[in-house]
């Protein structure tokens, strides 16, 4: 079984503390063993006490998403040698979340870690402030919309400090910046409905054998009664059972990929050698290291991250590239 990801972000005030206590009284009111990751960018996390009694691994002096990524990936590894049912991930006010996305979806840890929900704060009583030219910067203007359009629920908390008028307002601004379908829900001191906040909103596909399984992972031949959503904006798709490429196909079919793939990783084997290589794709580049052989092994995998990818594009783009050449 994998471990259910739920990733918390914010702009610093939004209240995201408030709902991560929420996450974890309904996840022990359902028998959940949980696990939780505070990132905090000075030394130390003043809000620690309210988590003593749980699974708890604090990340103080600087963002999951930039300067210690190294620090995350750690942390999560000791989550992998002792297993949790759920693990929420509250990153700091500045943090970008598909940056923590990026961390969890690598060959070593995306059949480990299964994201069920980016659940985005936003406080109602100043984003309309935030938003400003004349009262906040082009940073702050910039991470607000990175952690709105990459979320697969948006909060808008602290709605009870504005009037309805205010409200539909700034639904109307969010409403612009992301998919249909993403919810926008108003909610008071992080106050709201277990299951909604729970929900599974993501799922990592396996493109050449998703026929094999239904959303949430049933087997085509039961009855499924699973209220199934996939509307988050930031999804990841994997390839495995993977053939040798030939290396200058494989690149170009990397650059080939549709504009909301802006992330590639994984491991692979050439035609022209019998080395394995871990490859990084970003910026429309490729990067390949050896994968020495006093290293675990892994089998080859192709992980592609994106907004909203259109995984019908990538899969048959990949057939007609590779499969027919086999």
């Amino acid at each position: 079984m994998s471990i259910s990801v739920y990733i918390l972000s914010g702009f610093l005030g939004s209240g995201k503390t408030t709902v991560l206590k929420r996450i974890v009284e309904e996840s022990k009111n359902r028998g959940n063993k949980l696990g939780i990751i505070l990132n905090e960018l000075g030394d130390t996390n003043v809000e620690n006490h309210l988590f003593e009694n749980e699974q708890m691994v604090e990340l103080l002096n600087g963002c999951i998403c930039c300067s210690i990524q190294d620090d995350l990936k750690a942390t999560l590894q000791q989550f992998v040698e002792n297993p949790v049912d759920v693990l929420v991930i509250e990153g700091t006010g500045v943090a970008n979340p598909t940056e923590i996305v990026e961390a969890l979806a690598t060959p070593a840890y995306i059949d480990t870690f299964s994201i069920q929900s980016i659940i985005s704060l936003v406080d109602a009583s100043h984003y309309l402030e935030y938003q400003s030219i004349f009262s906040s910067s082009k940073e702050i203007r910039t991470l607000l919309k990175d952690q709105i359009t990459s979320a697969s629920l948006i909060l808008l908390n602290k709605a009870d400090l504005v009037s309805d008028r205010k409200l539909d307002k700034i639904t109307a601004q969010i409403r612009k910046q992301v998919p249909q379908g993403i919810s926008i829900l108003p909610t008071s001191y992080g106050k709201i409905d277990g299951d909604e906040l729970l929900m599974q909103r993501l799922r990592t596909v396996d493109l050449l054998n998703e026929e094999k399984q239904s959303t949430c992972g049933c087997s085509t031949d039961d009855t499924c009664t699973h209220n199934h959503v996939n509307h988050g904006t930031i999804n990841a798709v994997k390839l495995v059972d993977l053939p040798k490429f030939e290396r200058k196909t494989f690149e170009k079919w990397l650059r080939s990929l549709p504009e909301d793939v802006f992330r590639g990783k994984g491991i692979v084997q050439f035609k022209e050698d019998t080395t394995t290589y871990s490859f990084q794709y970003a910026s429309r580049k490729l990067f390949l290291e050896e994968v020495t052989t006093g290293s675990k092994m892994q089998s080859p995998i192709i992980i592609l991250i994106g907004h909203a990818i259109d995984q019908e594009a990538v899969k048959t783009s990949y057939e007609m590239t590779f499969l027919q050449k086999v």
